[in-house]
């Protein structure tokens, strides 16, 4: 594979955050861990949206990359992910620029972004929220080992009302409608976090449930009334919605597993689940 070098005219480039933690810093050894990821003779079909984990490569890449080598990515991407870090917007989106990676750099689609901000006055600009969220960069390695020159669109989200979810997600879907844009929605999340291995599968169980049903309510209500420590609720709440409204009709479970089946520590897992939504 080709290093991508394409580059933005306008904006701040913003510097990676997690590589040589998460995953290698090194463009070679990058490429190497992610076709370890990977299943190479997988059909692929279309998508419009998918669940992804953002742990470090070991423990969480098998299903990460389970989920990509299923998918034909379009030329723009929605990355919807999680605040880990507290900086910035209730709703943060960057509208240019470049994403630095060690695989190259990634643009970001500025068109769709400020129109997105344009259809809601929730979502604002703000950089400061991205510069060390490592939810979304950790997906950027996988997108552009399977799309040269992809585009993107980075949301990072803090805790939000479901009634902000779908208000979000329908703002979303109007900016893509009004583009004409055929888009891949990205939710990144990890499932329950630190419970055993037998508590965290029949958590995120429950989970999965929801997201198969397509049904974005019943996902935040169960989260919520059963303490469901998922961190990407709201990025995957908004994406259902998204779903929802380009028309999706159904969605299915790729893998899942937990940190305890690579580490072997079975008390204290976290839950990694891949999921296709079409």
């Amino acid at each position: 594979m080709k290093k991508n070098s394409l580059h933005a005219d306008r904006g701040e480039t913003r510097q990676p955050a997690v590589a040589g933690r998460f995953y290698p810093a090194k463009y070679e050894a990058l490429v190497q861990e992610v076709e370890t990821n990977i299943e190479s003779h997988a059909n692929k079909y279309s998508a419009l949206g998918i669940v992804v984990p953002h742990a470090g490569y070991m423990y969480s890449g098998s299903v990460a990359g389970a989920v990509y080598s299923r998918i034909e990515i379009p030329e723009t991407v929605i990355l919807i992910g999680p605040n880990h870090t507290g900086r910035g917007e209730t709703i943060s989106l960057m509208t240019e620029g470049v994403w630095a990676m060690p695989m190259g750099e990634v643009s970001i689609d500025t068109d769709l972004a400020q129109t997105i901000c344009e259809e809601t006055p929730l979502a604002k600009v703000d950089a400061s929220a991205h510069r060390f969220e490592h939810s979304l960069e950790t997906q950027l390695p996988f997108l552009q080992y399977f799309k040269k020159d992809l585009k993107m669109v980075p949301i990072c989200l803090k805790r939000l009302q479901v009634s902000t979810c779908k208000a979000l997600a329908e703002a979303i879907v109007r900016a893509v409608k009004r583009l004409r844009r055929s888009v891949l929605l990205v939710a990144s999340s990890d499932m329950t976090h630190y419970e055993s291995q037998s508590v965290a599968q029949a958590k995120d169980d429950k989970v999965i449930a929801c997201i198969e049903n397509c049904n974005p309510a019943e996902l935040y209500e169960t989260v919520r009334s059963e303490k469901i420590t998922m961190c990407g609720v709201n990025p995957v709440t908004v994406m259902l919605w998204c779903c929802e409204g380009l028309g999706a009709t159904e969605a299915e479970r790729v893998k899942y597993m937990t940190s305890g089946d690579v580490s072997g520590d079975k008390d204290k897992v976290v839950g990694y689940a891949g999921m296709i939504i079409r």
